[in-house]
């Protein structure tokens, strides 16, 4: 550091009231200038940020506040946050933070059992933004939105910025009201060799099969075209098998998230309207009309749902199909975590359920799917929409982990987890935390002058995360009651059909049966708001319609192929255009 420099920094401390500065101060001067850098703040403001956090810890400390504990589900994101984050909070305001990390599923079993009890294991939770319609409809999660003009207003950030924030639309329940901060992000798109893609050898050979050109597809019929054709017709690369499509098949909790996280409406079978289809959402539940659109009436056909419905059966035997013919035959065995490392291991073609939660992951250098200049030879674009899709619904899923906090919790351990959840979102670190992460949460990160100079190194994520398309992507939203509940039904259910106990129907139809058995027994234990009041059981066929959920069976359920140029679709993306 330059003499002139260190002068300035001293200059702007002094002019934060630093002049007699603290542990405390000079421990934010130290992260601001090395750690926290870049940043989408200038120093002086990060210094002023850092400022009110310390001055906010000591009102805390004074009350006996001296640790709080938080946990969250294992992503880089949150490794992060645990092992450099918690420390340089507890360095800055000298309350000290045990950040657990834990697989997604005991995140969940926790949050359970402490929703059961009435007493929060932790002082703060990253949970899934998944859980907004359990939160508000047990009235036990704390209203971020009456807390930051009440009781937190005191323990608040005001350079908090929620219109900054990409994601709270998400987290925002049917009274309008915040229940949870976003504090990351990623989408499940789809992903693909873009250097195979653009060999003239294969283009040709695959136009002249299937009469139309080897791009990024569009539609669920190129997609199955592209994988029958890397698989059967190409057969190997540089010696190697290489595969048309990637999945994973294990009976496992984490198969339920491979469906709920929105391959339902991929398809098509729910409701127009974002963030979640209205009235049929992306699960197949169906809510009320006017005064009662909060309250749930039913999963099955018979109810008015859409879970067993026509597009929901299609979508089931595609993803089988495609997981027997396309992908390596240890695919069927494997779980999430095992099957989500595969493609950076050069033999995967495309992928169309691809998180970008693994982004950070793939742009290792040394990958085969790396150049040796270190950019990416894959690209991520939007997914292939099934037949059964319509403009104007949900196109994918987005996770969004988000700061949850129990009602009745200690006032002051709330208070000091708030501390620390709006200061690993804040601006001052947020976009260090992006980098690192590639989870965005904010604007002015995803706008930052170092993401446009590196958007090279990430293979679309850039283009995506700035383009009117990340509306499309959502997570599962209001009309979903209880959450822990209802999606450990999904992996039972589609386990019998990949094992081949059941077929698609019968799973499905099993599946729209036990959810409609929970959503009776949450209406008749009650619930703060919006408790669940199934439909009378009729003839499915007097639900079942052409143009709204649930839907008829189609005629023709592979429409002719359609694809686009890759870098036709990032122009539009720049000009704000979906596609």
């Amino acid at each position: 550091m330059t003499m002139r420099y260190t002068a300035l920094a001293f200059a702007a401390l002094c002019a934060l009231g630093f002049q007699n500065a603290g542990a405390g101060e000079a421990e934010a001067q130290k992260w601001v200038e090395h750690e926290f850098q870049p940043s989408s703040s200038y120093k002086d403001q990060q210094l002023r940020e850092m400022k009110w956090f310390i001055d906010a810890a000591r009102k805390l400390q004074a009350k006996g506040v001296k640790e709080v504990s938080v946990v969250s589900e294992t992503l880089t994101t949150h490794e992060y946050e645990s092992k450099v984050l918690a420390k340089a909070f507890e360095e800055i305001t000298g309350i000290k933070v045990k950040h657990d990390l834990l697989q997604e599923g005991a995140v969940v079993e926790k949050l359970q059992t402490s929703m059961q009890s009435g007493k929060s294991i932790y002082d703060g939770w990253i949970t899934d933004s998944d859980l907004i319609g359990t939160h508000y409809r047990y009235g036990k999660v704390l209203n971020l939105t009456d807390y930051m003009s009440g009781a937190g207003q005191e323990w608040t950030n005001p350079g908090l910025d929620l219109k900054d924030f990409i994601g709270t639309s998400f987290t925002t329940a049917p009274d309008g009201k915040l229940y949870q901060l976003p504090d990351q992000q990623f989408a499940n798109l789809y992903w693909f060799r873009a250097d195979l893609f653009a060999k003239p050898e294969l283009k040709e050979k695959f136009k002249a099969k299937f009469g139309y050109d080897l791009g990024v597809p569009l539609n669920w019929s190129a997609y199955e075209d592209i994988a029958e054709f890397f698989t059967n017709d190409v057969k190997n690369i540089d010696g190697k098998p290489i595969y048309g499509h990637m999945d994973y098949g294990k009976k496992d909790p984490s198969l339920g998230w491979r469906f709920t996280d929105a391959w339902l409406s991929m398809a098509g079978a729910a409701d127009k309207g974002y963030p979640n289809g209205r009235p049929v959402d992306e699960w197949g539940i169906r809510v009320g009309n006017g005064a009662n659109k909060c309250i749930p009436v039913g999963a099955s056909v018979s109810r008015g749902g859409a879970t067993n419905s026509p597009p929901a059966v299609f979508a089931l035997t595609k993803y089988i199909d495609w997981m027997k013919k396309y992908s390596p035959k240890e695919a069927i065995g494997m779980t999430f975590g095992e099957a989500g490392p595969v493609p950076a291991q050069g033999q995967i073609a495309q992928q169309i359920f691809w998180y970008t939660a693994f982004t950070a992951d793939m742009i290792k250098k040394g990958l085969p799917v790396v150049n040796a200049d270190g950019t990416p030879k894959w690209r991520m674009a939007p997914a292939p929409v099934g037949p059964y899709w319509k403009s104007g619904m949900q196109n994918g899923y987005q996770d969004v982990g988000s700061w949850t906090f129990f009602k009745d919790h200690d006032a002051d351990k709330v208070a000091a987890a708030w501390l620390y959840a709006q200061f690993v979102t804040a601006k001052t670190v947020s976009l260090k935390k992006s980098i690192v992460g590639l989870t965005f949460i904010r604007t002015s990160d995803i706008r930052h002058d170092y993401f446009t100079r590196n958007a090279a190194k990430y293979g679309g994520l850039i283009e995506f995360y700035r383009s009117p398309a990340r509306v499309a992507w959502t997570p599962t939203g209001n009309n979903v009651p209880d959450y822990p509940k209802l999606s450990q039904l999904w992996w039972k259910s589609i386990a019998q059909a990949v094992n081949g106990e059941k077929t698609a129907q019968q799973a499905m139809d099993n599946l729209a049966e036990d959810m409609d058995q929970v959503m009776a027994q949450l209406e008749q234990q009650g619930m703060a708001h919006c408790a669940p009041k199934l439909n009378p059981k009729a003839d499915p066929k007097k639900w079942l319609e052409d143009y709204v959920a649930p839907r008829k069976q189609l005629a023709n359920e592979k429409p002719k192929g359609e694809t686009v140029n890759y870098e036709e679709l990032l122009q539009a993306w720049r000009e704000w255009r979906v596609r």
